[in-house]
């Protein structure tokens, strides 16, 4: 079977499929096609075709869709518009950044340093870099407001070398790469990170997948923010780089479809197609550019290729019978591979050669002439059109497919190889190749002399490079990547807000996911913040009970509602609007932490501090998007993150696959998410409004912290806020609920959320059944007490002249008498974090296995972790210590029936999940 038998697929298959029974009439219809567009150009034929498709559809007459076309450029040589630009003089310093770039990563390289990085990557886009930093990317300083670009990241070495060009990174910093302690101040994030390189960077990336995730709702969040009328965000655009390797990722499809049924036009995907993964050719017995043109076609995007250089149109020119254009159709990526990691003359054998007619179009190349037909991705004339057409683009996004080679320019030891990607260093001939072929006015003395100290190259800050440099990105409003943050502190909320949460429930029982919801609502009414709360739901808002949100908040959708509801007559009815604050993004919880982050970035992307909510359903955060929320951190994300219908016994009837008893300890290894497990409604009004605080408050703390509150389902009687309530250790993890006043051995409970009113019911038993006087404490935060105990055992062990501090939980629980139990409704390591900073014996009680389906009293029997399961492990410890008698625990086991799940009574029936 032939390679073209082989990717029929690639084709559109307009014809293939029916008989041609009048040869000479479609001929003449083929020569008239090509005198128009000989006559008129290519624009006029193209409405022709459009035309004709319209009749024809008309007319009932069938042809498939035309998803792939064939594997040329898109826009047509005479449509191309006139590059604006100085070329030459771009090409020169393009050069020298390419130069800088290698350097600095195999200077990394020297034996006592060792620490990597990528020359491949930058060598092969930047073209596509240069092409948008001369002419397209607007800085922060554009009267528009500034793009975002979402930069590849294995290319970082490439934005480090342009602005130490620019004057922003010192030879000192270029030799920090990747050493950010061991030479700080001056080093630099291996990578896009903006947590490490706050004033630079601003949108992490190579954790591949989730820049185009990310990049899809930040369009999105910048026109939520203009039709919202916060910012006017008309004039900014989002562009992507990424790599056709990363396109694998399930979110670098999965999400599409938002940015083609918003219209995001926006949006410009550039898709560097040098046609490899980090270990080989993408798709060696396949076409990736075919793929991903009918992939985003189908997805409703405009797609441009961009594949030849400038050098091919002649020979496209010629190509009268098709023969170039079906070899480039038949052509594998893993021959296209090859043929830029051999010759000249092994391309005119291998390529051209396998036709007759294409061998005969190059016999008058020299082997110099044919290796020097370059691929699309590396022509400034071909970039630049492309970037016109996406940027004139309206009603669609737009994905530029560039072909490139990895490697491009670096010589036969890197260009092209499969190896490539892991290549850090040059020997002593590819440097000097590498610089003859970029023309650098390095000598070979100066090569020669320390292999591993190769001199960087900046032609002087009077040069006409510089000044040409400079001059564009201040034309386009300044330099990028750049971040800022402004000073942007809000106005802290109204104190009645927080007010109806500390009143209690009174009679009514409610689940703590109500009652952060009616504080939620409460806050999006204030005079203060309302406005900057982002509700971010997927398809969950009436299980957590914010269906009241949609008639005033309305949910946003740029078109608005266009359809009549079918709930229309009800007080809760879907309402879509354009000025709608609810983001929705439907069964996505990927999409909707893309969406918190892009929210949870506005006060340093727009200057526009936002405050998102996401809301979700507690299993399916952090275990599904962990990974996100970890970008998230280190773009400095602000915000609030609700795992609702938490826990592992709490969420009846769901099963295993919803039954969350161990998100804590997930959030826990996120040095930027603080976790709370509030118990009652005042809880949360105080750890909500501290939260507002530390984001946005003035106050010189880190602001750059993400507030993660576990709540539930299950409904609960909420205690008015104590009088005198210790709100401090609220704030910062744990306190006093109740004191026992009963005389009798002394014992502490502790415990978190839904598994408070167990350890109450466990004191009551405690004391009515075997005299024992039980306090209650509420752990509003098992990490946050693990992170300050750690952090006081770090500082007295780098002080051991200072009088150490205690740790806080060590300080609350001073004093407290007799042994500790633990119990929540999550693992036995969540509330094992403290055990090393308490002084008491200590127990922990947790859900230790899967979750499963059945009533709350049942599962909770079933791991022991019940009223009646604290009652003995209490008793349990008291018998150690001498303070009961030593056959209490095992006649606590009996009269409670403690293996029959049938007989746990801790648990409320009720709740919507």
């Amino acid at each position: 079977m032939s390679a073209g038998e082989e990717n029929t697929h690639i084709r559109s298959g307009l014809t293939n499929q029916l008989p041609d029974h009048d040869p000479e009439e479609t001929q003449e219809w083929l020569e008239s096609f090509d005198q128009l567009v000989e006559a008129h150009g290519t624009e006029r034929a193209e409405y022709i075709i459009r035309t004709l498709l319209q009749r024809a559809g008309a007319r009932s007459i069938d042809y498939p869709m035309v998803t792939t076309t064939d594997y040329v450029n898109t826009i047509p040589k005479d449509q191309e518009p006139q590059f604006p630009g100085d070329e030459e003089m771009e090409r020169r310093y393009r050069r020298i950044l390419r130069w800088n770039a290698a350097v600095m990563v195999h200077r990394a390289q020297r034996e006592d340093i060792g620490v990597g990085g990528h020359i491949s990557s930058y060598a092969g886009v930047s073209t596509l870099y240069e092409v948008g930093h001369n002419h397209f990317f607007r800085g922060q300083d554009h009267p528009g407001g500034g793009d975002q670009i979402f930069f590849q990241g294995h290319s970082s070495p490439g934005n480090y070398a342009r602005a130490f060009l620019e004057g922003r990174l010192t030879e000192d910093q270029l030799n920090g790469f990747r050493q950010e302690v061991s030479k700080s101040p001056n080093g630099l994030s291996s990578y896009p990170h903006p947590r490490l390189m706050p004033e630079f960077w601003q949108f992490p990336t190579v954790s591949m997948g989730i820049g185009p995730m990310n990049a899809i709702y930040q369009a999105q969040f910048n026109r939520y923010l203009h039709n919202r009328g916060i910012k006017d965000t008309s004039d900014q655009n989002v562009w992507a780089f990424l790599g056709d390797g990363e396109m694998d990722e399930p979110e670098s499809r999965g999400l599409l479809q938002l940015a083609a049924n918003e219209k995001l036009d926006n949006l410009h995907f550039v898709i560097n197609c040098n046609l490899q993964r980090l270990d080989g050719p993408v798709r060696g017995n396949g076409k990736i550019v075919q793929e991903l043109e009918g992939f985003f076609r189908g997805a409703g995007w405009n797609v441009i290729k961009v594949l030849w250089g400038r050098e091919w149109d002649q020979l496209l020119d010629k190509d009268d019978d098709g023969e170039l254009v079906r070899i480039m159709n038949e052509t594998l990526d893993g021959d296209y591979q090859t043929y830029k990691a051999e010759s000249g003359e092994f391309v005119r054998e291998h390529f051209f050669g396998r036709a007759a007619k294409t061998k005969e179009m190059v016999q008058d190349m020299s082997d110099d002439e044919i290796w020097g037909l370059k691929r699309g991705g590396h022509d400034y004339q071909k970039v630049y059109a492309a970037y016109q057409a996406a940027a004139e683009t309206e009603g669609k996004p737009t994905v530029i497919l560039a072909q490139t080679v990895k490697g491009y320019g670096l010589g036969p030891s890197f260009e092209g190889r499969n190896a490539t990607h892991q290549m850090k260093k040059l020997t002593v001939d590819d440097m000097k190749r590498f610089r003859d072929t970029l023309r650098i006015p390095i000598s070979d003395e100066q090569l020669e002399a320390d292999p591993y100290n190769v001199p960087y190259y900046h032609p002087g800050e009077g040069s006409e490079e510089i000044a040409y440099l400079k001059e564009r990105r201040k034309e386009l409003g300044g330099s990028l990547p750049e971040r800022r943050v402004p000073r942007n502190t809000l106005n802290m909320p109204d104190q009645k807000v927080f007010d109806g949460a500390k009143k209690g429930s009174g009679k009514q029982k409610a689940a703590t996911t109500m009652a952060l919801v009616r504080l939620l609502k409460d806050l999006m009414r204030d005079k203060n913040v309302g406005e900057r709360i982002v509700p971010i739901i997927p398809d969950e808002a009436r299980t957590f009970g914010m269906d009241s949100f949609f008639p005033t908040a309305k949910i946003y959708n740029p078109k608005g509602q266009n359809y009549l509801s079918v709930d229309r007559e009800l007080m809760l009815a879907y309402k879509e609007s354009p000025q709608g604050k609810l983001l929705h993004p439907g069964i996505n919880e990927a999409g909707a932490t893309a969406a918190f982050t892009a929210a949870g970035t506005s006060y340093a992307t727009h200057g526009e501090p936002m405050i998102p909510f996401y809301i979700f359903y507690s299993m399916f955060g952090f275990q599904r998007t962990g990974d996100s929320f970890w970008a998230a951190a280190d773009q400095m994300t602000r915000g609030f993150i609700i795992g609702a219908t938490a826990g592992r016994t709490t969420l009846t009837g769901e099963g295993l696959q919803h039954a969350d008893g161990h998100s804590p300890l997930l959030a826990a290894t996120n040095p930027a998410v603080k976790h709370f497990d509030p118990a009652f409604g005042y809880e949360i009004a105080h750890i909500m409004q501290n939260g507002i605080y530390e984001m946005y408050g003035d106050h010189d703390g880190d602001h750059n912290v993400m507030y993660y509150l576990t709540v539930y389902n299950e409904p609960v009687i909420h205690l008015p806020e104590p009088e005198g309530v210790d709100v401090e250790g609220i704030k910062r993890g744990i306190y006093r609920l109740s004191t026992s006043q009963k005389e009798g051995p002394k014992v502490q409970l502790l415990a978190s959320g839904v598994s408070v009113p167990w350890a109450q019911e466990a004191a009551e038993i405690l004391a009515e059944d075997w005299g024992v006087s039980a306090d209650i404490w509420s752990v509003t935060s098992w990490n946050e007490l693990r992170r300050q105990g750690l952090q006081v055992e770090q500082e007295a062990m780098l002080n051991p002249e200072k009088e150490p501090e205690i740790p806080f939980v060590t300080q609350q629980l001073q004093g407290a008498e007799g042994p500790i139990v633990a119990s929540t409704d999550y693992s036995a390591a969540v509330p094992d974090q403290i055990r090393q900073f308490v002084p008491n014996t200590f127990a922990s009680l947790g859900a230790d296995d899967f979750g499963f389906s059945d009533t709350r009293a049942a599962a909770r029997r079933h791991f022991k972790i019940d009223a009646h399961s604290m009652v003995v492990r209490a008793l349990q410890l008291l018998a150690e210590e001498g303070a009961v008698d030593k056959s209490a625990p095992a006649e606590a086991l009996k009269k409670y029936d403690l293996n029959n799940v049938n007989a746990g009574t801790s648990g409320e029936t009720g709740g919507d999940a």
